[in-house]
Order: C-alpha cells, then structure tokens, then sequence
C-alpha cells in the first residue's frame, strides 16, 4: 500500500492562509468589511447599505465568518456582524495601498473620482492630535448616526450624511474644522468639505477615515445610546 502524501507544516498553515486570502477577493465582501469595520451591523442593514440582496449578503457574511474576518452574533430573528478585530482594519489598509501603488487604472479612478472632490491635501493625524488636545479645531464625524454612537473620535460632533445644514448652530466659525467619514473611498467626509466651504467654513479632511484612526490607537469614544445597526440613516 502506498503512503499518502505527507503535508508539510509549512503548506497547511499557507492554505490557512489562502482562506483569508479568499474571503478579501471579491469587491463585495471588501465592501462589508468596510462597513463592518464601523461597527456591528444587521445583515438587513448591510443589504440596504451595499445594495445587494439579503441571501448574497449573508452568503458574503458567512463566508467572511468562517474565515476568521468576521464575527456574528444573535439577537432574535437579528443576526449583527462585525469584524472580528481591528487586524482585519489593517489588513486591508495594506491591500490598499499595495493595489494603489500597483495598477495604474487604481490611480486613474482615484484621479477621476476622488482627487477632484477636494484638492487640499488632507490632515495627517499627527498633526491633528495636539489641537484636539489643545481645543483648537473642532473633529465632525460625517458618517450614519449609528456607526458614530458605536465609536468615534473622541469630541467629535456627528453630522451625518445629508445634514450639514441642520448642525450649523454646533460648528463654530472662529476655529478650523476637521472632517472624516469610513475611509480613504468614504465621500461623506468630501461632501461635508465641500458643502462648508462654499458657507464660508475653514474646513479639511483627516486622511485617516475612524477604523483606520482606531487601529492605529488613537482615542476614540463609544455612545451606546443606538442600538447597533438600527440607524434611521442608511
């Protein structure tokens, strides 16, 4: 009889690999973990949010689950995902910025889309830190109400999409403003610029979106008075 292969330590822990490597390849599921990244959410609420169907949403979800990308919980007829740590945050940062240093198409539709929607550069953490710290700038978190009570920066006034003009009273003029929204493709935080700049506001963009800001340690603060997911914004 004739032995089976034996499978090297090193090959089994690369398939292993390959899983994760798996549940990133598809645009869609790269779409939920980004809106996973905000937060817990429902599989209703990320079907309304993504477009897609509820079955190919939680097809996505399970297979992002069983992969160690996402975690699942539930609560009644509800079940919430969420990602399963910030390590999924960072990795798909690297993914971006390994495909934006790669194929050129990346950089043309970043040209075309993005960089027109705001031509001042944006504002390093870094360098935002101190002045929140010192109470020179106000932060808004121009993301869904739901995603902002579930973690954001720390002092941050919550302008969801849509609502700049009803915040007005809360966004003072005497001091810059700092915008953010998901992350590097969010345009919430783009539109909330633009809107406050044609009003007269000395506004600009963190470069960071808050799952970034939160992986890397930043302070961030959590108001539970949402229930995950169950936002009136989609």
């Amino acid at each position: 009889m004739t032995a089976p292969p034996v499978v090297s330590p090193k090959r089994a822990l690369f398939a292993h690999l390959a899983i994760v490597a798996q549940a990133l390849a598809h645009q869609h599921r790269l779409e939920l973990i980004d809106l996973l990244s905000q937060g817990e959410h429902s599989v209703e609420v990320l079907a309304r949010r993504t477009g897609l169907s509820i079955a190919n949403t939680s097809q996505h979800l399970q297979l992002l689950r069983r992969s160690g990308v996402a975690r699942a919980r539930r609560d009644g007829r509800y079940v919430y995902y969420r990602v399963s740590d910030d390590d999924v945050v960072t990795l798909v940062e690297r993914l971006r910025q390994v495909g934006e240093g790669h194929p050129p198409e990346m950089l043309l539709l970043l040209a075309e889309h993005l960089t027109p929607l705001d031509p001042l550069p944006a504002v390093t953490a870094e360098a935002l830190l101190p002045r929140l710290a010192r109470g020179e700038v106000t932060c808004i978190d121009a993301r869904p109400a739901d995603e902002y009570h579930q973690g954001h920066i720390a002092h941050a006034v919550n302008v969801p999409p849509g609502t700049v003009d009803d915040h007005l009273a809360a966004l003072p003029r005497e001091q810059p403003i700092i915008a953010y929204c998901r992350g590097p493709y969010c345009t919430y935080s783009f539109e909330a610029v633009a809107r406050l700049r044609r009003l007269g506001y000395d506004v600009h963009r963190l470069e960071l979106g808050f799952p970034q800001w939160r992986a890397a340690g930043y302070p961030v603060a959590v108001d539970a008075a949402v229930q995950p997911g169950q936002g009136a914004h989609n």
